[in-house]
């Protein structure tokens, strides 16, 4: 599983994650790893939500931190842009989130949607078309609305 700390400082993934969050107003705060992670719903080493700051240590999974990430940039487009911990989404925000995250991981060098959709699985994200692969291929239409809806579908790349 790709975690946060195994990305280089400066390597050219790191650049690219730093800048999409930047774009979104998102503060990367990295925490020592014996540290636990204020506004981690699963407890750490998952990835912690407070406002605009997304907490992580090195052993934070990268798909933890895309996916805190994502309900954060979701939340703000319905409306919600102040919350910690619980992004107080409902199911159809949830798979917006979770296809989000894997339109970003496409976007990144040396990640891609398949190897993210790898990890989610092992992590124990479960899809009704099967695996996180299958859903994103064949089931993830109302996803795709949900993000025109809010204004993303267009704005995901930047």
């Amino acid at each position: 599983m790709l975690t946060f700390g195994a990305v280089a400082e400066g390597h050219a993934l790191r650049r690219a994650l730093e800048a999409w969050l930047s774009v979104h107003g998102l503060t990367l705060v990295a925490h020592g790893n014996a540290e636990d992670l204020p506004g981690s719903y699963w407890g750490a080493p998952e990835a912690g939500i407070e406002t605009g700051r997304l907490h992580v240590r090195d052993d934070t999974p990268l798909h933890s931190l895309l996916h805190e990430a994502c309900h954060i940039v979701c939340a703000r487009a319905a409306g919600r842009p102040e919350f910690a911990r619980d992004a107080g989404s409902d199911g159809s925000e949830e798979d917006a989130v979770c296809l989000l995250q894997l339109i970003v991981a496409d976007r990144l060098p040396d990640v891609g949607w398949r190897r993210l959709a790898v990890d989610m699985d092992a992590w124990g994200y479960r899809f009704m078309a099967g695996s996180t692969a299958a859903w994103f291929r064949r089931d993830s239409a109302a996803a795709w609305r949900w993000l025109d809806a809010h204004g993303l579908a267009q704005r995901v790349a930047a």
